[in-house]
């Protein structure tokens, strides 16, 4: 029997980055075999597939993030992250333990079809890892696809679905202005780039809003500004990035001409010059209705009807939505909050769980497995 809680902190102590995720997909890989499992690795290097059960009969997938974000290990714990600047700060040690426990009470049971086990790297870069896994053949044969996620605004014991969006697309969106640069006496002289820069900063999302559906729920945020040195001197150049997300897909797929459009619109009366890089990057994650009765019915089935809960949308962005360009499925929430805890977020260097959360997500996925093959 695996020990989940030592598992997701040996995890949680060993975070790698995406793609180079060779410790974790090494004691993925040990793992599945000392159950008897045959696991491959996947063409990547990192992250593998393994199936459980007879070759007849349906076939559904389960999905496990295993990539680390760059960030600080804050955290005073003995389980703290051994790897300068890398952590686990978005729970895919969690989600990786929690579908290795559950491998281990599924290989003995009587499965009436297969489940397909992906422990998929690169979550955490745009456009994600999963369509290297999607390329790989993974999705071959499969019916639906589910997925686990911590949420630490729901409290231990709460597992949430939602029907459609549950994360929305995420863009990146860059723009570099330049021009002569000059002396801040004399503006009119040259382009006031850092001008320039605060009404793109400003209008960009503002006119965003005015050309699509408010009912996409399309925003552009910007994350990052950078222009000049000194303050009695007007730089030669500067930048701004961001994300621009939707959970709209038509929306989605407009956006990047529409803000090429639109930077510049806004850029040209300033005589700065404008050059706009837009890195697509993943789809917004649309739960399947029937994927999310059955969802529900393992809540009830393995947790209790007091585990059902509801969730809201989050404007995060998930890879999982690739494979749901493929096949249905659908991601719930995994309460990891500490009843009447305070309240935290994802990636941070703070971030952690409640462990009593890991035994939950196991009968969870368990139960969760059971039932999509029942209703397969």
């Amino acid at each position: 029997m695996i020990d989940v809680v030592a598992l997701r902190r040996d995890l949680h102590a060993h975070p790698e980055l995406a793609f180079a995720e060779k410790r974790t997909t090494d004691l993925i890989v040990g793992q599945l075999r000392a159950l008897g499992l045959r696991p491959r690795v996947l063409p990547a290097g990192t992250g593998a597939v393994c199936d459980i059960g007879p070759g007849d009969g349906p076939l559904v997938a389960l999905r496990a993030d295993i990539d680390a974000l760059p960030i600080t290990d804050l955290k005073t714990v003995p389980y703290r992250s051994t790897v300068d600047g890398t952590c686990h700060g978005c729970g895919h040690d969690a989600h990786t333990a929690i579908l290795l426990a559950a491998a281990g009470e599924l290989a003995r049971a009587d499965l009436p079809g297969r489940i397909r086990l992906i422990f998929q790297p690169a979550e955490e870069t745009l456009p994600g890892g999963a369509l290297s896994v999607i390329a790989s053949g993974a999705l071959e044969g499969v019916t639906r696809i589910f997925a686990l996620h911590c949420d630490p605004r729901l409290e231990t014991g709460q597992v949430g679905a939602l029907v459609g969006p549950i994360t929305a697309a995420c863009d990146q969106v860059e723009v570099v202005l330049s021009g002569p640069g000059g002396h801040t006496a004399r503006p009119h002289l040259t382009v006031d780039l850092v001008y320039a820069l605060g009404q793109l900063i400003t209008e960009l999302p503002g006119l965003l809003s005015r050309r699509v559906d408010p009912r996409a729920a399309l925003s552009l945020v910007w994350g990052a500004v950078e222009a000049g040195r000194a303050s009695n001197a007007i730089p030669a150049s500067g930048q701004v990035r961001g994300t621009l997300r939707a959970f709209d897909r038509e929306s989605w797929g407009g956006a990047e001409p529409l803000v090429r459009e639109l930077v510049d619109e806004i850029v040209s009366a300033s005589g700065a010059r404008a050059e706009t890089s837009y890195l697509r990057g993943v789809p917004p994650v649309v739960n399947d209705a029937a994927a999310v009765r059955v969802q529900r019915d393992a809540i009830v089935s393995g947790l209790g009807p007091a585990a059902l809960a509801e969730t809201v949308q989050s404007m995060g962005g998930e890879d999982f939505a690739w494979y749901l360009d493929s096949v249905p499925g659908a991601m719930a929430r995994l309460g990891v909050r500490i009843p009447g805890g305070a309240p935290f977020d994802l990636h941070q260097g703070t971030f952690d769980i409640d462990e009593r959360a890991l035994d939950v997500g196991v009968r969870y996925t368990v139960a969760l497995a059971q039932t999509a093959l029942a209703h397969a």
